[in-house]
């Protein structure tokens, strides 16, 4: 159902941005847990019905999940997170409703502790756990499969292939409750858009690009083009691809109570996009499948509205495309 007087937003490419809202200034944090007590899954799903009440009025139509919006004692306890979700069945019922009145596509990028790589076999079972965590709230959220949850390889445990194969392994041995959610993201580090396509290739996991990594990080020079086709194309029918977009941090910063300079990593995300490079990067992109664009800018949702705002003063006919 679309957003009353609003357009369907899938005919655009959708803008979307992660955890943090800066423009409710007084939403509280997620209820986590501290010592001597425990987190509330009910009150984190109140914070996250008026996080998604801020972006219907603001047509935003992507937005990615805290991993804290489920407590740690229930991301490690599957039968009671299940108890928590059938009691508070009615609540999950109103935020599906919103949700899918808004057409907010939620999606999850889990703590990178949860890697399904991990040689201890202990760490990849705690992995499964909190991924089966997340399948089932965005289950109980009533979200389609474009509902993704957005994964790395891991590491690399000084054997790449070995470690590549046996996330491919693993994945494949997932429950179907998870595997059908769970997407794979190429890293700035050590798995490059060839590396994580040859897992593709082995396993069949979704691709999502990332245009910071693959810069920072493509040993095989792969034009941009042709990586961003291939994962775009690794996608099921039906289900809209995810990329992520970000400008590299240039700012200058002092080390902390010292007068020295912080050079720029240019792996550290920007506070903003830059608009002129995010037009030619659109542009390259002409022709391609759609998709949808997780901004993952530090200013976070304030990015994504001072980008439309850009994108309407230096490029109305691409604006027009972007929502």
């Amino acid at each position: 159902m679309a957003v009353t007087g609003s357009a369907d937003s899938r005919g655009c490419y959708r803008l979307g941005f992660s955890i943090r809202v800066y423009g409710i200034p007084d939403l509280p944090s997620y209820d986590a847990e501290s010592p001597g007590r425990a987190g509330h899954l009910s009150v984190n799903l109140a914070y996250l019905r008026d996080i998604c009440l801020y972006l219907q009025a603001n047509r935003i139509y992507l937005y990615r999940l805290h991993s804290s919006i489920i407590p740690a004692r229930l991301r490690d306890d599957p039968e009671a997170l299940a108890l928590e979700l059938d009691a508070w069945g009615p609540q999950l019922v109103h935020l599906a409703a919103l949700i899918d009145q808004a057409q907010i596509r939620c999606t999850f990028h889990p703590y990178s502790q949860v890697t399904l790589n991990a040689l201890n076999e202990a760490q990849a079972e705690r992995s499964l756990r909190h991924l089966l965590a997340q399948a089932r709230l965005l289950d109980a959220l009533r979200l389609g499969t474009d509902g993704v949850i957005v994964l790395h390889v891991g590491g690399v445990y000084d054997n790449p292939s070995a470690s590549a194969e046996r996330f491919a392994r693993r994945y494949a041995n997932l429950p179907e409750a998870v595997r059908r959610r769970v997407v794979l993201e190429q890293d700035d580090s050590r798995y490059g858009y060839a590396a994580v396509f040859a897992i593709h290739r082995a396993c069949g996991v979704p691709l999502v690009y990332d245009s910071l990594h693959h810069r920072v990080h493509n040993p095989e020079r792969v034009p941009e083009r042709e990586a961003l086709a291939g994962c775009l194309g690794t996608w099921q029918a039906g289900v809209r691809p995810k990329v992520h977009y970000a400008n590299a941090r240039s700012e200058m910063r002092l080390l902390e109570g010292t007068r020295r300079v912080k050079v720029p990593s240019w792996t550290e995300h920007a506070d903003f996009v830059v608009p002129f490079e995010f037009i030619s990067w659109l542009e390259m992109a002409a022709g391609l499948p759609a998709f949808d664009i997780m901004l993952e800018a530090k200013a976070r949702d304030l990015a994504l509205l001072q980008l439309r705002r850009d994108l309407a003063r230096f490029a109305p006919e691409l604006g027009a495309s972007v929502c």
